[in-house]
């Protein structure tokens, strides 16, 4: 049996921006997605996805026919992406799926699929290992984004991000702030498609050059900032300026304003988690309003000790 594993990932500077040439921070989480693969006699994958419960949320069977001569009809929307995914890691290896053996494939989530920790981005990073292929490239024909996801799948610490000249600007960084006991990621009950988010980014953007040297210094900031004071300052300065992009009112102005500590959006606007600092444990406050899932930062992010 072979086994895969790639971490999940959140963004936590150079939200859209990062498809542009931005420097972002991102940091790899602690739950992750793992594949299973054992070998039996049929040319087919038989095909099965368990949640974080161990409950299984998707099953098919796809014969080695469907996926090279690509006429099959799939049977919903997740075996179609499956089959997309499957077909271009054989594009770019032809020797993929190419002996006579079949496979009994098991994906198993360490984390809600609707917590947008990185669902896609961990299937697409395990696929591209077990099929001897470039992540990048599989992500590039099948889901599209910046890559910062695949990224975080490969790494075990925070990284700097940085798409230039079409390569991929990978360095893992040393990010563990002293005052992270302050930090908390608040989901927002709604995963956010964020293919969409990105559509309404590319209508609205404008000349970015100032916006993405004012991004990146404030990403450099971050990264090596030693007070919670001057930390908050950083979110409500990238906030702003990405409201101002994306013409959209920031996420602690529309459903937070009474919040006393800062917030800020992760990733597409919108939906999945957000960033909370907090002098005091704020999970009374978010609680009162209805939002539950509440993790320290020590819960969320993978950081060697």
């Amino acid at each position: 049996m072979e086994k895969f594993y790639s971490h999940g990932k959140l963004l936590l500077t150079g939200e859209y921006l990062a498809l542009d040439g931005a420097i972002a921070l991102a940091v790899p989480t602690k739950f992750g997605q793992s594949l299973d693969i054992e070998g039996i006699e049929a040319t087919k994958l038989q095909w099965q996805s368990l949640d974080e419960k161990g409950n299984i949320w998707f099953e098919d069977t796809i014969s080695f026919k469907d996926i090279s001569e690509g006429f099959a009809t799939p049977k919903n929307e997740i075996s179609e992406r499956l089959l997309q995914i499957l077909r271009a890691a054989k594009k770019l290896n032809p020797t993929f799926l190419e002996d006579q053996t079949g496979y009994k494939i098991k994906t198993l989530l360490e984390f809600p699929k609707d917590w947008g920790l990185g669902t896609s981005s961990t299937l697409i990073n395990n696929i591209a290992t077990w099929a001897n292929v470039d992540a990048y490239k599989l992500l590039e024909s099948t889901f599209g984004g910046s890559g910062y996801d695949i990224a975080c799948a490969q790494h075990a610490t925070p990284i700097s991000y940085q798409l230039k000249n079409d390569k991929q600007l990978v360095k893992p960084i040393s990010f563990n702030p002293v005052f992270k006991e302050h930090l908390y990621f608040v989901y927002l009950n709604k995963k956010q498609n964020s293919r969409d988010g990105i559509a309404v980014y590319k209508e609205n953007k404008g000349n970015l050059s100032e916006a993405i040297q004012a991004i990146n210094s404030i990403t450099q900031n971050m990264i090596s900032c030693t007070s919670l004071e001057a930390f908050n300052v950083l979110l409500e300065q990238h906030e702003q300026l990405i409201s101002k992009i994306i013409k959209q009112e920031p996420i602690k102005q529309r459903l937070f304003s009474d919040f006393k500590g800062c917030i800020k959006s992760l990733g597409a606007w919108g939906g999945d988690f957000v960033l909370v600092t907090s002098i005091n444990d704020p999970r009374e406050y978010f609680n009162r309003k209805g939002y539950t899932t509440i993790l320290t930062y020590e819960e969320m992010v993978l950081n060697p000790k």
